[in-house]
């Protein structure tokens, strides 16, 4: 008789922020293994947390996707109304310790569909100063910052379901004002590409 197989162990808040790294992993990986560090992980486990991750999000028979939030991370930390033009929705709102300065948000839909995931900065934590192009460093704001400080801003299509652009001009260091696209993972920027200068 074969050994009888062992339960999975549960996949945990620790595990989902490994998730978040592995995504940032391709644009920077010297600030994903710092903080890989911080929350004393191995290379394994960040890639063993994917897989899982990934296995539970495509299982035919798996948790909504709220429900699946809901069991890795607990309650949220606040559940709040959002009008969002004609649409109303819920804000769900997680801490996320390895971004103290952050929350893990999730736009639910009245019936409960999740419209989006993202990190958003946590209410009243003190936004980015963000003036030039120098301020746009990795991991230093979220998209919602970005669009705000270099309005207006276009939103562009991410290479990835995690991932999303934004397009705005915005000056550099000799106060030469270029056009720019940020590249952002889950909501956090991750880099700026700049063409050619603006009239």
């Amino acid at each position: 008789m074969p050994p009888a197989k062992r339960p999975a162990s549960p996949f945990t808040p620790l595990d989902f922020q490994l998730v978040l790294l592995r995504r940032m992993a391709d644009h920077n990986p010297d600030l994903v293994e710092d903080a890989r560090h911080t929350l004393g992980a191995s290379i394994a486990d960040m890639r063993e947390a994917n897989r899982r991750w990934q296995a539970m999000r495509h299982a035919p028979r798996g948790r909504a996707a709220l429900s699946r939030y809901r069991s890795i991370l607990g309650e949220p930390e606040s559940v709040t109304p959002r009008q969002i033009g004609d649409l109303s929705c819920e804000a769900l709102l997680w801490a996320v310790p390895l971004w103290p300065d952050l929350r893990f948000e999730v736009l639910v839909a009245p019936n409960g569909v999740v419209w989006n995931e993202w990190l958003v900065r946590a209410p009243g934590a003190p936004s980015p100063e963000l003036r030039t192009l120098d301020d746009l460093t990795p991991w230093s704001c979220t998209v919602d910052e970005a669009a705000r400080a270099f309005a207006p801003a276009r939103p562009l299509e991410g290479t990835a379901p995690t991932r999303w652009g934004l397009k705005f001009a915005a000056v550099d260091g000799a106060g030469v004002r270029r056009e720019c696209v940020a590249e952002f993972t889950w909501g956090l920027l991750q880099r700026v590409a700049v063409s050619g200068q603006q009239p």
